[in-house]
């Protein structure tokens, strides 16, 4: 069967088509953002802050998102969402290029941004079952995460370019542009709702808490991503951008980095599409072991190229573990419950992040910025140690894939 057997799908055509333009303009955010915040107040803690504001309301509606995902047709769900979220960054925008940026705008279009992203990502995830068939279903959670990945290389890239040379303003207006672009594409698709409405809001909640908690696997991965993301996400991406600019050359260097990063996604993504492992959370846990090393390195500092070596090392890590615990989910979880048990996966596991976000500035200030991040790389190593000890993690083994009509 062909590597690129999903494009064959019309749905799938779509929503790959939408995703990877919406992704290359995502790839500038990050460098855009955090380069705004340094440049406006020069304070890592500043820049937590700004962070956390996007992560908070996506934590505080993400269960939210996932009943609205399950009850309407999930496209829609998505363009809604992209179209607020080019209007959020649209105005961040002008206010960039116009120099009229004030840290509290930057934190109210952040929360403006994570709000809409709460009910973007569980319908995201739930509709991709229904794009293809059930014998595709790891291809194209490989192949859509590899163009999505390839489209971030050239937009990290481009961002470093566009920020070191006309500033993040112009970088974050390309970022609103494809926002609207991507939605175009996914407007088009012609995705019927999961099941039908009626059943109360909390119902539809408890169901789905019902669903997520009977599965020992779901559960406690999702418990050890509470640590392991706000280790990876709270000194990567708030320490990295300050020892990029301190040590290896600013904005251009951190780019180099973030975009090693995605080469690794991109090689991880190439590699999922190739192997289909039968113990798929052995496999994915032993990819999230390497989070650790651009951790440690950044506390060296290393040199840039090492850094970004790390980085890319962990990206074929990363990949691996994402491609295979979506395939996971997709293939234990029932269709019409998936967008609110993926919910409640977000949730948890995006849960300390805000809090990593909003205190791994004074952290770094009042125990120096390497010991902070020697500290999230053992934040990593050990949940991951302890998660791979638990037999329901170890057993769950693929299942029997079958096309379906």
């Amino acid at each position: 069967m062909s590597m690129l057997g999903p494009l064959n799908e019309r749905e799938f055509r779509l929503l790959f088509l939408g995703r990877v333009v919406s992704f290359f303009g995502n790839a500038m955010a990050p460098i855009a953002l955090a380069f705004a915040v340094l440049g406006l107040t020069g304070s890592k803690s500043d820049l937590g802050f700004v962070l956390a504001a996007r992560t908070v309301p996506q934590v505080v509606f993400m269960l939210l998102g996932g009943v609205w995902a399950d009850r309407l047709p999930r496209h829609q769900v998505m363009v809604a969402s992209s179209l607020l979220s080019g209007a959020s960054q649209g105005t961040l925008a002008v206010l960039l290029i116009t120099h009229h940026t004030e840290l509290w705008q930057l934190v109210a279009l952040a929360a403006a941004n994570g709000t809409s992203s709460a009910f973007f990502f569980p319908a995201s995830a739930g509709v991709i079952p229904q794009t293809v068939d059930a014998s595709l279903i790891q291809q194209a959670n490989a192949l859509l995460r590899l163009a999505l990945n390839t489209s971030w290389i050239g937009g990290a890239a481009a961002g470093g370019f566009i920020v070191a040379g006309f500033g993040s303003g112009w970088a974050v207006a390309v970022d609103a542009l494809s926002f609207a672009l991507g939605a175009v594409f996914i407007a088009f698709m012609r995705i019927p709702a999961t099941r039908l409405q009626g059943s109360r809001l909390l119902d539809d909640l408890r169901d789905g808490w019902q669903e997520f908690r009977s599965r020992t696997w779901l559960w406690t991965v999702v418990a050890q991503f509470s640590l392991v993301n706000a280790a990876q996400t709270g000194a990567f991406f708030v320490l990295g951008p300050a020892v990029a600019k301190q040590s290896l050359g600013g904005a251009a260097a951190w780019g180099a980095i973030l975009t090693c990063t995605t080469v690794g996604f991109v090689l991880g993504g190439l590699l999922m599409l190739r192997i289909k492992p039968q113990r798929l959370l052995v496999v994915a846990n032993l990819g999230v072991m390497l989070v650790a090393i651009p951790l440690a390195l950044l506390g060296g500092p290393a040199p840039t190229a090492a850094i970004a070596a790390g980085a890319l090392v962990a990206g074929v890590g990363i990949e691996t573990f994402n491609v295979l615990w979506d395939t996971a989910m997709q293939q234990n979880v029932p269709q019409e419950k998936l967008s609110r048990v993926y919910s409640y996966d977000a949730l948890g596991s995006f849960v300390l992040i805000p809090v990593a976000q909003a205190i791994a500035g004074p952290i770094a200030e009042a125990i120096g910025t390497r010991a902070t991040l020697f500290g999230a790389a053992c934040l990593v190593v050990v949940p991951t140690l302890a998660v791979l000890a638990v037999p329901d993690v170890r057993n769950l083994s693929r299942r029997a894939e079958r096309a379906t009509g």
